[in-house]
């Protein structure tokens, strides 16, 4: 049996806000744009995706699933994406971690990680 990784699905109040904020923030395209499903893609041809569905309910808990970032220079890119509209999060951190957690607008957790040492 073969598995091909198709799409992380993504719980949303506003599929299309939250898509469209993350095909800004990581620079992918929109492969549907449907009120009730918005997916993105690094290319059109390319996969995984992400696929926010609609879902009224609010989060109301710390994600069990997550996103993580590495860019070439965390400071910048956690610069942009909170200019972009996300926020800081206390999930714990002790302060001493090499990454930065933030929160997209609808509140899901994701982090950005320092660059790799080499």
């Amino acid at each position: 049996m073969t598995l091909e990784w198709e799409q992380l699905v993504v719980d949303a109040a506003d599929p299309v806000a939250l898509g469209s904020w993350w095909a800004e923030a990581l620079g992918w395209v929109v492969v549907d744009d449907s009120a009730e499903e918005y997916e993105i893609r690094p290319a059109p041809d390319r996969l995984p995706g992400l696929l926010f569905g609609l879902h009224a309910e609010g989060k109301t808990v710390k994600n069990r699933l997550h996103l993580d970032f590495r860019p070439v220079d965390q400071e910048a890119e956690v610069t942009r994406l909170l200019a972009l509209g996300a926020r800081h999060a206390d999930v714990g951190q002790t302060g001493d971690e090499p990454w930065v957690v933030l929160q997209d607008p609808e509140g899901n957790e994701f982090c950005v990680l320092a660059p790799r040492r080499r």
